[in-house]
């Protein structure tokens, strides 16, 4: 049996009144001030003023603007909580939409178009849709939501573009991973949003798959400065301008095969930080990067996946290092698993090394090592040669080719450039 309720005592009735009283002096204050108050504190602390007195019972719904975020609580898998009640706020409650965020699944799917159609309305300028179970079919009312500054899709399948489309003016940060565009010019499609979003600053595209024949297209934004591209495959995509470029993070599984890789590279040569993955071999010989036609003068930081196992990406490697004369930070993240195929001995690297390499270099981290040869003697090579580097940071990976004591002996062993250079050992010892 559940517990009796709490008798209505002249203490529990004065209680209750003062809660009353000041929650009536809190109604009194300035429009603006309550406004204020209730967007910060949430959508649903807002919605629960209702129980407060009569006259809190429909103040949110006066509301001028909203945020409807559904977190999805942590640990949960599912959707989020809360969404039977989109329909119900935007019922009631007529103002602007600011921000949507929600996980979605296919129980709620059926309920985006309605949403999307009364969230362009309310100009809402973020929108945030996540699935957790399966790519969900966006409508076209998606490219109607003109106020837009920030669009992140996970998981989500985007129709044609309507005729007459005119872009996202206002947006600055454009996401999409999962993403499936359709046939019938879908390349284009892609190249559109993005040349018709001008005021776009960060733009990430992960696992983005593009139906139909092979194209090649263009990602040009003149205010674009950070670039995160992730993709299986090669889908076309060219640098065009992007005269503000100041960040990029470049991950393409199976590279370029039949396309000039320096050429695609070229793109990014105004960047002060890049990220790089060039551990997949390209398919043949003659595509491995030995020259780049351009220098980039603005690099501070590099970052490579990479590994010192094969020719081509030796060779990368020290091309990149070439041609970035300020270059500051470099991280290098070996790829677990690949032996030795090539040498690339003392000799042979050193003669890749070029006056003026990395004269600015001055801390040098390398992950996933395996201590093979071509790998020491690199490590070797930027000791002897950086004459500004204060610290060669080194952690092994799961397969090493000797003990760590044989290892830190080598390395306290190489001659040093400079006499600030100190050599960090990451020790990771085997559990048992």
């Amino acid at each position: 049996m559940s517990a009796p309720p709490r008798p209505c005592t002249p203490r529990r009735l004065t209680e209750v009144a003062v809660v009353v009283a000041e929650a009536d002096a809190l109604i009194s204050l300035p429009t603006g001030v309550l406004d204020d108050i209730l967007t910060r504190v949430g959508l649903r602390d807002a919605v629960r003023t209702s129980a407060l007195s009569r006259a809190w019972r429909r103040r949110w719904e006066a509301l001028p603007s909203l945020d409807l975020d559904f977190p999805r609580p942590k640990g949960h898998r599912g959707a989020s909580k809360g969404l039977r009640a989109v329909d119900s706020v935007l019922l009631r409650c007529p103002g602007r939409v600011r921000r949507f965020y929600a996980y979605l699944d296919q129980l709620h799917a059926g309920r985006i178009d309605d949403w999307l159609i009364v969230l362009s309305r309310r100009a809402v300028e973020v929108f945030n849709l996540i699935s957790v179970d399966g790519l969900i079919a966006l409508p076209s009312a998606v490219f109607s939501c003109g106020r837009l500054t920030v669009l992140r899709l996970y998981g989500c399948a985007l129709p044609l573009l309507p005729a007459g489309f005119e872009g996202f003016p206002e947006l600055r940060n454009l996401a999409l991973i999962n993403v499936r565009f359709q046939e019938n010019g879908a390349y284009h499609q892609l190249e559109e949003i993005i040349a018709t979003s001008p005021s776009v600053e960060k733009l990430l595209l992960w696992d983005v798959e593009i139906a139909g024949d092979f194209t090649e297209w263009v990602i040009q934004a003149p205010n674009l400065r950070d670039l995160n591209i992730r993709s299986a495959g090669d889908l076309g995509w060219n640098i065009g301008e992007l005269p503000s470029l100041h960040s990029a993070d470049i991950d393409i599984r199976d590279y370029l095969p039949d396309r000039d890789f320096a050429k695609f590279l070229a793109g990014f040569a105004s960047v002060t930080k890049l990220v790089l993955c060039t551990r997949h071999s390209p398919l043949n010989g003659a595509n491995i990067l030995e020259a780049l036609p351009c220098t980039f003068g603005n690099l501070k930081s590099l970052k490579l996946y990479t590994q010192f196992s094969e020719l081509s990406s030796i060779m990368s490697t020290f091309c990149l290092l070439r041609n970035a004369p300020n270059l500051e930070r470099l991280k290098i993240m070996i790829d677990d698993g690949v032996g030795q195929k090539y040498e690339a001995n003392g000799e042979f690297q050193n003669a890749q090394w070029t006056d003026g390499m990395c004269a600015k270099l001055q801390f040098v981290q390398i992950t996933g090592i395996h201590w093979f040869s071509n790998e020491l003697c690199f490590i070797e090579l930027i000791l002897s040669k950086t004459r500004l580097l204060r610290t060669l940071s080194v952690s092994h990976g799961e397969k090493c080719s000797m003990s760590n004591e044989g290892v830190v002996n080598k390395l306290l062993n190489y001659p040093r450039a400079s006499s600030h250079a100190k050599v960090l050992y990451e020790v990771i010892f085997e559990s048992f």
